[in-house]
């Protein structure tokens, strides 16, 4: 079976220095979709302590990221990535479920 999505190096080498930094241990990043944003969802992502029962985990690159068990079906294909700009970093989801965003980029659509 296919991962739920696939890291790309930039943010599995992005993952791995956070966790190095957050000074405790971690069971990985968790990633998720919440309700809100000018186009109705937002990609949310934190420390893990603990790998929840219906969570989904994807190991790949040396990281392992957990995905919300209900924004499984928004994320299914998406790519996760980290972009350094001149003006911002951040992590980046390539997302083909998505049927638009907003102007800012901060909220999707499905």
């Amino acid at each position: 079976m296919a991962q739920a999505i696939q890291i790309t190096d930039a943010a599995a080498e992005r993952v791995k220095f956070l966790l190095s930094k957050r000074g405790k241990s971690s069971a990985g990043v968790k990633v998720g979709v919440n309700k809100g944003g000018c186009s109705g969802l937002s990609y949310m992502i934190e420390y893990a302590d603990e790998i929840g029962k219906f969570d989904e985990v994807v190991e790949d690159k040396g990281v392992k990221i957990i995905i919300d068990p209900k924004a499984v079906l928004y994320l299914l294909g998406t790519t996760m990535d980290f972009v350094e700009e001149k003006m911002k970093a951040g992590f980046v989801f390539i997302n083909p479920n998505e049927k638009g965003r907003c102007g800012c980029g901060e909220s999707f659509h499905v």
